[in-house]
This record gives C-alpha cells, structure tokens and sequence, in this order.
C-alpha cells in the first residue's frame, strides 16, 4: 500500500506512517512538498481547507507521476476561537484513490494571550514557539 503525506514535515510523515501501520500491512509512505492554498497561519476553517487541498495536490502528483497510491494525507496546523479561548490543533484530511475523503483533528490546547498576540501580529505559531522554547524548527522534530 502506498500512502502518499502533502508535507516533507517528518513529524507528520511518522504520524501517518504510525496511523497506517495500525491496520495495514506493506506500508510506504512518502512525503512531498505541496501547496495548501491557506495562509501560513490558517485560522478556523482555513484550517480544513489547507488540509484538504493538499489531498488534492498529492491526488494531483499521484496521477502525474503514476505513483499508483492508495491513499492520501493533508495535515495542518491552524488556530480556532471557541468558547472565548483560542485553540491550537491540527486537522487531517483523508482521501483514497476513488476520491472518498473525510476528516479528523488532534487534540486541541489553549494557546495563552502572549502567543496569542505574536500571532495576530503576523507570526506563525511555530515561530512563536521557536522563541518561547529557544529551540530552532520545533514543528518538525518534535511538532508543538
């Protein structure tokens, strides 16, 4: 089976390579580089839409290529308001070769206002955490 990741992100390519294992056997997954179409920091439901459209992109090497994969993976990381907080989470789009797709998310956790405020400013939520942690590219050794 071959499972194409709309990301180089190692994080992300291991999580799917985990996810898949789980239930299948004969697994190889490959990450590319793809486009989301959303801003670099997506905001509630741009969220889902860059998740999505990375499915889309990878549908699109896939035929390119002649990859033959069974199925592909969008994840992306945004920030959503509810319930007067502001939320930090990932979503995951799911598509097989026929087209059919659904969707998921990881767990959510409150952001605090000084991340917050960095944010709204213009940052990425992985920058930000970069600074507060001193650590360079945290979104891709460890993810947030």
């Amino acid at each position: 089976m071959i499972v194409l990741v709309g990301s180089k992100n190692p994080v992300k390519i291991e999580a799917v390579s985990e996810a898949f294992k789980k239930y299948f056997k004969n697994i190889e997954t490959l990450g590319f580089e793809v486009d989301s179409k959303v801003p670099n920091q997506p905001f509630n439901d741009e969220t889902f839409f860059g998740a999505q459209n990375r499915t889309f992109e990878l549908k699109k090497i896939n035929e390119q290529q002649k990859l033959n994969a069974d199925y592909f993976i969008g994840i992306e990381g945004g920030i959503s308001y509810n319930f007067n907080r502001w939320f930090a989470y990932g979503a995951v789009c799911v598509m097989n070769s026929k087209g059919k797709k659904g969707f998921g998310t990881s767990a959510h956790f409150e952001l605090p206002e000084k991340v917050i405020k960095e944010i709204k400013s213009g940052k990425e939520l992985g920058h930000v955490m970069d600074e507060i942690q001193n650590i360079k590219n945290t979104k891709q050794k460890r993810g947030l």
